[in-house]
């Protein structure tokens, strides 16, 4: 699944996995765990993002390929790849597998619709599941809806972060597009809409409707 930072990716992802009860992987979670667990990976990975970069693609295929190594045939990535380097190192991980790659979902926003929603983001300091104040919890003292964790606004939810992963995205994950376009896998998603009627559109294209 692409598309640019906020464009509902993670939503999205949870969506299909609650559905189809297939597993959703993303390269996020995976560098949070290490962060968590203190890793030296886990701490760089941190000061980069903080910083509004992407954290190295060789870094990001070890932990996809480990987590593959854990998973059978059927998942969705979200946010993975973010580069043509990912994408051609995925088809490899996949080749040797024996996995086809069936779609590419192509989440689509304009800026102002990223901007709004990061000022709204927050997400749980647990499980890291994310909430939009006002539409999909009141507000973030709340606590989380999947584990009862603490909500908290991302210390790079900013709009000079955006503006950075915007011009990050554009150079490395919009070539994406025509990358599987060409191999006539991708599929646009206008996903300025509300989450139930971009998973609507989503179910549409997984289902062949």
């Amino acid at each position: 699944m692409l598309g640019p930072p906020a464009s509902g990716k993670g939503t999205q992802a949870e969506m299909i996995t609650a559905r189809y009860q297939f597993p959703s992987a993303s390269p996020g979670s995976m560098l949070r765990d290490e962060k968590k667990a203190g890793s030296a990976l886990g701490i760089e990975a941190d000061l980069l993002t903080r910083e509004g970069q992407l954290v190295p693609d060789g870094t990001i295929n070890q932990l996809v390929e480990r987590w593959l190594g854990k998973e059978g045939e059927e998942f969705v990535f979200d946010g993975y790849p973010r580069s043509v380097g990912q994408a051609e190192a995925l088809q490899s991980m996949l080749a040797v597998r024996g996995i086809p790659l069936e779609g590419v979902l192509s989440l689509e926003a304009d800026l102002p619709t990223l901007q709004r929603r990061v000022r709204n983001r927050v997400v749980c300091a647990d499980c890291g599941r994310n909430y939009s104040v006002g539409l999909t919890v009141a507000d973030e003292a709340k606590p989380c809806l999947a584990c009862g964790g603490s909500l908290a606004r991302r210390a790079d939810d900013t709009d000079e972060t955006l503006a950075r992963r915007m011009e990050e995205y554009a150079a490395k994950t919009a070539p994406l597009g025509s990358y599987y376009a060409k191999r006539g896998l991708l599929h646009a998603v206008d996903a300025t809409r509300g989450p139930e009627q971009v998973f609507a559109s989503i179910v549409e294209i997984l289902e062949g409707a």
